[in-house]
């Protein structure tokens, strides 16, 4: 009996998917499990794999076109099957929305982001024509770049050229696609990260209500800290892991901060899922740590460092960056030393992070040389009062002051 492939929802905030590349052609067989096609979500980019064994009849959505969650993209199932009634059908989206826009995209692809996949499947995705095999993106960057692909060594399946293939050549991913004309304008289309961030952000500022409570921290005891574990061991210690930790214990000690708006009820949450803003090119990403109130530091140290690696990489699973509880955004080595941030719903509040300063503080009645940082605390009045804000910056810059705390 044939299958369709259905448009799969890959994340919470996800409305609809783009099709990166199917790694079957029409005709092809395919199994079960095995990876049938790169999707672009608003957050990553992950392979579906084959709901079933058959024959790709159908590739309804081409590469490069857009589904909403739902609608049909393909259907498999044996050479002899009619499945005609399969295409009249298109049911998709639960939603009302059915429009797609594929045709457009086929001529012009837009830009597209390589999953930069690892493991070796058997199979070879194009070339009998001589052309070298690269992912879209991995060539937009060459292209942009001037990177000759016939020099690079491929890296992903088939010795496929991906974008971690030339994320050691010269530039920057974040350059323009041309060069910039002085007294011009352009007009760039908003990716999928940006469209969920802009509808997100503009919802948690209009249903929200925000304000906002600072403080400044001593940060000389983190500092000596951080350096006495930086030189007896061999962890790789982060003022962010630190902050992580002091804010999960902190939380414990203030529910309400920890919370979320239910309409007539709050739900109050006993653990910390901590998410943290990491910027990608195309918006920002917050992969998630949990449990952070049980976990030590060095736990937090590796889980961070393996999450932000494969969130610059658009390589996390929908479950690594859903389910938060409370956002810890910082800035600090951007030296920004004090902004505030739009709570990431249904969160009830963020914590904007401001760089470390070196400036005059007064200790013991002399002033001296110190080196402060300041935190904002941004809440949603509906759930978080002054007061409650105010108690949790002060537990939290208790632990910031005291760290050895955060190690019992």
């Amino acid at each position: 009996m044939a299958t369709k492939v259905m448009m799969p929802k890959l994340s919470d905030t996800m409305d609809e998917g783009k099709i990166l590349k199917w790694l079957r052609k029409e005709g092809e067989r395919v199994k079960q499990g095995e990876p049938l096609v790169e999707i672009e979500s608003d957050k990553a980019d992950m392979e579906l794999e084959a709901y079933d064994s058959g024959i790709l009849r159908k590739i309804v959505v081409p590469d490069g076109g857009k589904a909403p969650i739902g609608a049909l993209i393909g259907i498999i199932g044996e050479a002899d099957e009619d499945i005609k009634g399969l295409l009249e059908e298109k049911e998709a989206p639960k939603k009302e929305e059915t429009k797609k826009e594929p045709e457009k995209a086929v001529s012009a692809p837009e830009p597209q982001k390589a999953l930069g996949r690892e493991e070796p499947k058997p199979r070879d995705e194009r070339k009998t024509d001589g052309r070298l095999k690269a992912s879209p993106l991995a060539k937009k960057i060459a292209q942009e770049r001037g990177i000759r692909l016939d020099t690079v060594r491929g890296s992903g399946p088939q010795g496929r050229i991906i974008k971690r293939d030339l994320e050691g050549t010269p530039g920057g991913f974040a350059r323009p696609a041309q060069e910039i004309i002085p007294g011009t304008s352009e007009e760039v289309d908003l990716s999928g990260i940006r469209k969920t961030i802009a509808r997100r952000m503009t919802e948690s500022k209009t249903t929200a209500p925000h304000f906002y409570v600072t403080v400044d921290i001593d940060m000389e005891p983190a500092m000596a800290f951080r350096e006495q574990i930086l030189n007896a061991t061999e962890l790789k210690l982060s003022y962010t892991d630190i902050l992580i930790k002091a804010a999960a214990m902190a939380l414990m000690k203030h529910p309400y901060v920890n919370g979320a708006y239910l309409g007539d009820k709050v739900r109050l949450q006993h653990f910390a899922h901590i998410g943290v803003a990491v910027a990608l090119d195309e918006g920002l990403v917050t992969p998630v740590i949990r449990n952070c109130e049980q976990k030590r530091i060095d736990q937090i140290n590796t889980e961070l460092r393996d999450l932000v690696a494969r969130a610059r990489n658009r390589k996390l699973k929908p479950e690594e960056y859903q389910g938060s509880t409370f956002t810890i955004s910082n800035l600090g080595m951007f030296d920004v030393e004090d902004f505030v941030a739009i709570i990431n719903p249904p969160e009830g509040a963020i914590l904007a992070v401001g760089s470390i300063v070196e400036r005059p503080v007064v200790r013991d009645g002399a002033i001296v040389i110190g080196h402060t940082m300041k935190v904002t605390l941004s809440s949603d009045h509906r759930i978080i009062d002054g007061a409650v804000a105010a108690r949790f910056l002060q537990d939290f810059k208790k632990f910031m002051q005291n760290p050895a705390a955060l190690t019992l």
